[in-house]
């Protein structure tokens, strides 16, 4: 999708999946989805669905559309961000400060008070999936980040265990972890929590 194709020709072809959260304002979404180009593959009225439904019907996004979002929507919402991450966008009458807060630390990439327009759609689900896709680039670095910074961590360890359980120099120790990583066909941080596990488990209790 190219956003500088503009937002109606963006929401061409993303599958939808609608939540009723009480608004019942769902038929309106409907219309305007399909008229977008827009392929709805679900519509739901139970929170506790939210999961199983994104893992059946792979929506691109998920549109919820509330007069309040609940506690149960909002806690399933935050559940399927950390399990099955997609833009999702929440339509609100609730224009207090506390509902917001809650639906953003959930993983809502919009969310939209003061009525429902039609034509504000296109428009929303364009930024809904641009900080969607931001936010998701930058869990990713920060999960890159956090493994390397492990693997490292493990290394220096298995590193420390070689140099004083055979009186190895840290150079040798290193070229010693590097040499069997590659008879083996293994990742250095994989050699290296080998033989951390080994040395836990040969150490007397």
């Amino acid at each position: 999708m190219n956003p500088a194709s503009g937002p109606s020709c963006m929401a061409q072809g993303l599958r939808v999946l609608l939540i009723d959260d009480g608004a019942h304002r769902v038929q309106l979404i409907r219309e305007e989805l399909t008229r977008l180009g827009c392929d709805v593959v679900g519509v739901i009225e139970q929170a506790t669905l939210i999961h199983d439904c994104v893992l059946n019907l792979q929506p691109d996004v998920v549109i919820v559309d509330s007069e309040s979002p609940t506690r149960d929507t909002v806690e399933n919402l935050a559940a399927l961000n950390e399990r099955l991450p997609r833009p999702v966008v929440v339509f609100s009458e609730d224009a207090s400060d506390d509902p917001m807060r809650q639906a953003l630390k959930a993983g809502v990439s919009a969310y939209v008070v003061a009525g429902l327009r039609p034509e504000r759609l296109a428009p929303v689900l364009q930024v809904a999936i641009a900080r969607f896709e931001q936010d998701l680039a930058l869990r990713q670095e920060l999960s890159q980040a956090q493994a390397q910074l492990s693997a490292r961590k493990s290394i220096e360890r298995a590193k420390g265990i070689l140099m004083s359980e055979q009186g190895l120099d840290e150079d040798a120790a290193y070229k010693r972890m590097r040499r069997l990583a590659m008879d083996r066909g293994l990742p250095l941080a994989e050699v290296a929590e080998r033989i951390i596990d080994a040395h836990a488990l040969l150490r007397p209790t």
